[in-house]
């Protein structure tokens, strides 16, 4: 049995996380009048799990900021089973500063994985995917389905749509057939192992990422 004094694996690296008082952290400072700033947290401290660009800044002051920089980027993914992935996703898209991830089929999702980054992120519910790709058109924006099927594209290759919607469908079963009908292009992720597929929000973040790389202003992330 290990020394309960000494820490194990899952305590390694925890830290304090985020910043204290405004008056301890500067003590020779006096407290900013910023207006995107929140007076409770200069009071208390900020232990939020923001970049350090955003501390102490109210969540309203974050949104509009991180809005003035959003990509057009959106993210779908048909919630009709219970999923676990899409907190993943959402903390991802958070990540990347993707415009809005919309949840297509059932209106509730497990917000564990999104570790509190929906609160900056934009969402939007689509009651079925028809309603996804009648309102994606109405948007001018290109469907890109992700799944590993027969006649799709290899992601690695493919040059992506700026105003593009990626598509992902349940761990499992993939995207529907309806939503494969409704995109452009269905594009495959390589893969050199035994398994059949890889976890939906590796996938989404992978994706995610591709897109980036062609379109992003590199010279903007943190």
């Amino acid at each position: 049995m290990r020394d309960p004094v000494q820490p194990g694996p899952t305590e390694w690296g925890q830290g304090r996380h985020g910043v204290g008082p405004w008056k301890d952290e500067h003590p020779h400072s006096a407290i900013p009048t910023d207006p995107r700033l929140d007076p409770q947290l200069l009071s208390e401290g900020d232990r939020r799990n923001v970049v350090d660009a955003y501390r102490y800044w109210t969540r309203e002051s974050i949104i509009a900021d991180i809005d003035q920089r959003r990509h057009p980027l959106h993210i779908a993914i048909e919630n009709f089973e219970n999923d676990s992935n899409i907190g993943t996703v959402v903390r991802t898209a958070n990540a990347f500063a993707v415009d809005t991830v919309h949840i297509v089929g059932r209106k509730r999702w497990n917000r564990r994985g999104a570790m509190v980054t929906d609160r900056y992120q934009h969402l939007q519910h689509h009651s079925d995917t028809a309603a996804l790709l009648r309102w994606a058109e109405a948007q001018g924006l290109t469907v890109v389905a992700i799944d590993n099927i027969p006649g799709s594209v290899p992601l690695e290759t493919v040059e992506l749509p700026r105003h593009c919607l990626f598509l992902f469908g349940q761990e499992g079963p993939g995207v529907t057939e309806e939503a494969q009908l409704g995109s452009s292009m269905t594009c495959s992720i390589a893969q050199f192992g035994s398994t059949r597929s890889i976890n939906a929000g590796v996938a989404a973040g992978i994706a995610m990422h591709s897109w980036i790389r062609q379109h992003a202003d590199l010279s903007a992330a943190w």
